[in-house]
């Protein structure tokens, strides 16, 4: 099946561009128009084969991504698409239930909103995504293997090994913290800047909700969690990860 991809500028500058994966063509073009009047640049695409043509073409900003597809499910996309790229990906989808939700991000979504949904809200958590992306800085989009004090981190594989080459298991949560303070090392992280790269905000955006993951990251990779080493506490700043961080 082949997709005209539908194009819309509205601002004289280059907006962000959208990639829309929903098979459903009134939904799709209603996206498109909703995110034209909001000041975006938005493509369609009705499946995971077309999708995958869209992006061998050029590069997107986000990914609003139907989880209910003909033929691949929006799930395994958005497995193998964040195996690829950290391009943001808003699960967007009639399931409801909080065991969906809960898979689409543990598969790498960073937010989830269910049909039907609330055209403001939706448009409020795609900008959210962007300055989140932003936030970030520009990011690799084929990231390796980062190494640090032994251990080593799999942003493709999201697989955390300590020294011995063990597995630690990791939330989505802490993995994200963890990988945000490895992109970023010698520097101190705000934790209004870790709420803005990680999913640990989420369920509840409270910056306090910061500390408890970085304390449950600490008691996972410090030697001596009482007097950490690797991720220190910077007083009225946040926190700063002290190794040195090589890709490998």
């Amino acid at each position: 099946m082949q997709a005209a991809i539908a194009t819309h500028r509205t601002a004289l500058s280059a907006p962000r561009h959208i990639l829309i994966v929903e098979d459903d063509r009134d939904i799709a073009n209603m996206l498109i128009e909703l995110l034209s009047e909001g000041g975006f640049q938005a493509s369609a695409v009705m499946s995971g084969a077309e999708m995958d043509r869209a992006l061998r073409r050029r590069s997107f900003d986000l990914v609003v991504l139907d989880a209910m597809l003909p033929g691949e499910d929006g799930f395994n996309i958005c497995r193998r698409l964040r195996a690829s790229t950290f391009t943001p990906i808003l699960m967007l989808t009639a399931l409801g239930e909080d065991i969906d939700r809960i898979l689409g991000l543990e598969l790498g979504a960073d937010d989830y909103v269910t049909k039907p949904f609330n055209s403001r809200e939706l448009l409020a958590r795609i900008k959210s995504l962007l300055r989140r992306a932003s936030y970030g800085g520009k990011v690799d989009e084929r990231p390796s293997i980062m190494a640090f004090a032994g251990w080593r981190i799999d942003p493709l594989s999201r697989q955390l090994y300590d020294p011995d080459g063990v597995e630690i298991s990791m939330t989505t949560a802490e993995f994200d913290i963890l990988l945000a303070f490895c992109a970023n090392p010698g520097k101190v992280m705000t934790r209004e800047q870790l709420l803005s790269l990680t999913h640990a905000g989420i369920a509840g955006p409270v910056e306090r909700s910061i500390d408890v993951h970085v304390s449950r990251v600490r008691q996972k990779i410090e030697t001596n969690v009482r007097e950490p080493s690797l991720i220190k506490t910077v007083r009225l700043g946040g926190y700063l990860f002290t190794p040195a961080v090589e890709n490998v």
